[in-house]
């Protein structure tokens, strides 16, 4: 296509179509003390009837930990749900108002709310997936794999990780401590056993759900040591996992979904097909 403007407004246009939205529902059964607004999540389901019961894809949006908006993945959430799949895109409070912890536990209360009410929106909350892309990947699978935040690892079917951020945040920050840039110190604190406690490698065991990952072979280098690392130490549970690598930088890797025919839907259904 030439004009690639024409082609977005085209996508947008088309998947539109068929979809139902259900915007800016609260999931949280208290708000965070330190939470400024009250952080809601969309909803996108197929319309057409031949679609029940199906699967559920519970996305969560990067930006270093300090930036971005849930407003901003409608064709991702669209497109899912074009191709059958209910899916949730989740809003959560942003650094500096909101630490790591904070953004995990809205997280965690988002898959919650999703597992106790998806029935409503076509989905079935015992094919539920979770998928986050930067440090959207570090939340979902910190809420799912640390105990302390509530998610029963057995109820959760797979999740697919796209080029996440902040796998191993414990060796990110031995090496570059955190300062009051990008709000990193209000993020993670400045003590050592925080960032422990911060990075998912810990919590890897024999219980992680079923994991997908993606990888982008031009993405940030602390990102493709991180993923490193996190490979190594589930291989152990996972020993199949082998990593998706995709010749992109970070933000292309999620950009990409934009486009309604890209492989990447088709992969990502055929892993939720088999978990």
């Amino acid at each position: 296509m030439r004009n690639p403007i024409l082609g977005i407004i085209l996508c947008l246009i088309i998947t539109s179509c068929g979809v139902r939205k259900s915007a800016d529902i609260e999931y949280l059964q208290k708000v965070q003390a330190n939470s400024e607004n009250t952080p809601s999540l969309n909803v996108f389901s197929p319309k057409k009837s031949k679609y029940q019961n199906t699967p559920v894809l519970l996305f969560v949006h990067g930006g270093n930990w300090n930036s971005g908006k849930k407003e901003l993945y409608d064709f991702y959430g669209k497109n899912f749900a074009k191709k059958g799949i209910t899916t949730v895109v989740v809003g959560y409070t942003l650094s500096p108002e909101a630490d790591y912890k904070v953004m995990t536990t809205q997280v965690a209360e988002a898959i919650k709310w999703t597992q106790e009410n998806i029935t409503e929106y076509k989905g079935d909350p015992k094919k539920l997936f979770l998928t986050g892309h930067s440090a959207g990947g570090h939340l979902i699978a910190l809420a799912t794999m640390n105990e302390e935040y509530g998610i029963e690892p057995s109820s959760i079917s797979g999740i697919i990780l796209n080029d996440a951020a902040g796998l191993d945040m414990h060796h990110y920050l031995q090496q570059y401590p955190p300062t009051t840039t990008d709000n990193y110190l209000s993020t993670w604190s400045d003590d050592p056993e925080v960032w422990k406690k911060a990075s998912p490698i810990f919590y890897v065991s024999e219980n992680t759900p079923e994991i997908m990952m993606y990888v982008g072979e031009k993405t940030y280098s602390s990102i493709e040591v991180a993923n490193k690392r996190f490979l190594e130490a589930i291989k152990p549970f996972q020993p199949d996992l082998e990593p998706i690598l995709l010749d992109k930088k970070h933000i292309p890797m999620m950009t990409q979904f934009i486009w309604p025919w890209n492989n990447r839907y088709q992969e990502m259904i055929r892993f939720m097909s088999d978990n």
